[in-house]
């Protein structure tokens, strides 16, 4: 049998080149990671009592669901194993769980994460999960366990936990392994789970967004944000191809890709729209025992596990060249939404953006292109809209009653486009137009950290202790 015959189908499903019948969300905010579902009609008004077509408790993740014709993928973290789970799409049965169990979990926010905070993807045939306790592991839709690549536990930026998700295209597993140290991006034979290649990041402390694929000039890439820097390498060597430097110090988005241009938006505290507070100013507010450093038990717990981040050394507390050092990160960033043209090599800071833009950009949320447009939603409850080829604004940061942080990702499909709030409240807003046209809100009572999935007619969300599907009693 032809090679190419064989590898063909997985091809297309991986890259959502075509449409097809089969309900496919097949990883991370779907195709590609672009929060698109191009033929899904999903409903409009739906809730925690309404439209609800069944609903599963889970223990809490940060993780999303993914979907493959009948089967809902998701992870979970419970009596003390890393779990991958298989539901079934049509009533919320649970088909198949399969765990493992490790010596020592990573550290993470207790509060913001999970030891099973990554999206599974899936090509119909293999589905992948990572733990950054563990490493990869494949299963078949059966979940029956093809293979497992395990790898040094992940010590996560500030210890908040892995939170990046695999890449399936082709042949290859591709995922991102910024850590404290020894930072990679490593690619493993779908087929297999053996190494491919693996490409050192060494000026990469922390990463928490997902690798994405781009058609660059006619070469496969693989895209990944990190700390100051954006970056492309060859799909199938992992070459390094070049750098967008000058972006956020703290990577939490994934880029987008379509229209011929990659998009990049994020955003983080301490420059000049809320700048952080002086050496001085942190001890007046946390010094207890006036030692002039600060203890983490000098935190309250509800912070004490963010304030962990400040701790360069992982020595328990934070000293005046740990606080020093992390500002002078900072201070190298820039909050930024950017466009990057196709085929530059090298460093193409000045020489392959299209354009770029500074108000109304994400903190955790990555953005969301959706027929020609680009949309961003700001902490606090604010959405904008630019034109994706020139980065006009049709509307910069309007209000869209629904406050508080925005860590589930933007998704869309039928014209609207759904986003859910950190406290809880999901917003539905008609795409286009010079202001938005919210068509329906409603509040879940519980925190939302994942990002919804769509599929066929039938919308998937994940709240801090419930996995729903939303729809007509005949949607699938």
């Amino acid at each position: 049998m032809n090679p190419l015959a064989v590898c063909w189908p997985i091809l297309i499903a991986a890259a959502g080149l075509v449409h097809s019948a089969t309900p496919v969300w097949p990883a991370f905010r779907g195709p590609n990671g672009s929060g698109v579902a191009a033929d899904a009609k999903p409903p409009v008004k739906f809730g925690p009592t309404n439209a609800v077509l069944w609903k599963v408790p889970l223990p809490f993740s940060p993780s999303s669901p993914c979907i493959w014709d009948d089967q809902v993928f998701i992870t979970a973290f419970e009596n003390n194993e890393l779990q991958t789970r298989c539901y079934r799409r049509t009533d919320g049965a649970l088909d198949w769980w399969r765990g493992v169990k490790v010596e020592r979990l990573e550290t993470f926010h207790r509060t913001e994460s999970s030891p099973a905070a990554s999206t599974p993807v899936t090509d119909g045939q293999h589905v992948v999960t990572y733990f950054g306790s563990f490493g990869l592991l494949c299963h078949d839709m059966r979940g029956a366990e093809l293979w497992r690549h395990p790898l040094p536990m992940a010590l996560s930026f500030g210890g908040y936990g892995t939170s990046t998700s695999p890449l399936i295209w082709g042949n290859l597993v591709v995922v991102i392994r910024d850590r404290d140290e020894a930072s990679s991006l490593l690619a493993v034979d779908l087929r297999t789970g053996r190494k491919v290649w693996e490409t050192a990041r060494p000026d990469s402390f922390g990463s928490f967004g997902t690798p994405i694929h781009w058609k660059s000039n006619g070469l496969d890439e693989v895209v990944v944000a990190g700390p100051l820097r954006l970056k492309g390498y060859a799909l199938a060597t992992g070459q390094e191809n070049w750098v967008v430097n000058g972006i956020t110090a703290c990577a939490c988005t994934t880029p987008v890709e379509g229209n011929g241009l990659l998009y990049f938006a994020a955003w983080s505290d301490g420059k000049a729209d809320e700048p952080w507070a002086t050496w001085e100013e942190m001890l007046g507010k946390h010094d207890k025992n006036k030692d002039g450093v600060l203890s983490l038990d000098e935190f309250d717990e509800p912070s004490r596990d963010y304030y962990r981040g400040f701790d360069g050394n992982r020595d328990g507390t934070v000293e005046k060249s740990d606080y020093d050092l992390l500002l002078a990160s900072i201070t190298k960033g820039e909050n930024v939404l950017l466009a990057v043209k196709p085929g530059g090599r090298g460093d193409i800071t000045t020489s392959h953006i299209a354009w770029k833009a500074a108000r109304g950009l994400p903190y955790v949320a990555s953005p969301l292109l959706y027929d020609g447009r680009l949309y961003c939603f700001k902490s606090g409850g604010m959405i904008s809209s630019f034109d994706a080829q020139t980065g006009k604004a049709f509307y910069l940061q309007e209000r869209l009653n629904a406050d508080g942080y925005y860590y589930s990702s933007p998704v869309a499909a039928d014209g609207r486009i759904y986003v859910a709030s950190l406290p809880g409240k999901l917003t539905v807003i008609k795409a286009g137009g010079d202001k938005p046209e919210i068509l329906h809100q409603v509040e879940f009572g519980e925190r939302i950290h994942a990002s919804p999935a769509i599929a066929g007619n039938a919308f998937y969300l994940r709240t801090h202790s419930t996995l729903y599907a939303f729809g007509e009693p005949a949607a699938r």
